[in-house]
């Protein structure tokens, strides 16, 4: 037996480490695969929620260009206009005189005729954000989002007051009142409605 060479070592270290890296491993991605769900459901969430907000373009304060000498004709529309624009610049000289500030304008005519091109130079001369949105996007499946979106795009608009709002394509949202096809609650009715709410107020 004094032959014999023998050497005692201690193996439970590599034994513990060898069964509990498989186990943190598999840890690791049962973890890292709940975030990603919780990543997915919240930005499902965010999305549910944003179906009221408005998706109008924003031209801020000095980033349109847009005058009115570069329009051609239509200068009985443009001398009507310089008095919003003049009510826009110096609004205490109106109010000095008891005067209220213009609720809207109503540009009709066939398309191509510059009735956006003309708004975007109210905003140019006159120096103030510009938001613009078509009619057609206030309309969605679900009812009560058009009026939403309204309430929520005055709301934008006020904050950066005085400013303008431009509707493209109104007759999409409705063109007549009190003829809804669901007895006044026609998603396209509301959505006017509320357009005259936040016009009057």
């Amino acid at each position: 037996p004094s032959t014999v060479k023998y050497e005692i070592k201690d193996q439970t270290t590599s034994q513990i480490i060898a069964q509990v890296i498989p186990s943190l491993i598999g840890t690791g991605f049962v973890i890292l695969v709940l975030l990603y769900m919780m990543r997915q459901a919240r930005g499902v969430q965010d999305s549910l929620f944003s179906f009221g907000n408005s998706k109008a373009k924003l031209f801020a304060k000095g980033k349109l260009d847009v005058k009115f000498s570069d329009i051609a004709g239509v200068d009985e529309a443009k001398k009507e206009l310089e008095e919003v624009v003049d009510f826009l610049r110096n609004p205490a000289k109106y109010k000095a005189l008891g005067a209220r500030t213009p609720k809207g304008v109503l540009l009709v005519g066939p398309s191509g005729v510059g009735k956006t091109l003309l708004a975007k130079a109210i905003a140019g001369e006159a120096n103030v954000p510009f938001f613009s949105m078509a009619g057609s996007e206030f309309m969605e499946m679900l009812v009560g989002v058009g009026s939403a979106r309204v309430r929520d795009l005055f709301a934008t608009a006020k904050k950066s007051a005085p400013s303008i709002i431009f509707i493209d394509e109104i007759d999409a949202i409705g063109r007549q009142r009190g003829h809804g096809t669901m007895g006044g609650h026609d998603e396209r009715e509301q959505t006017l409605n509320q357009i005259l709410t936040e016009m009057d107020g």
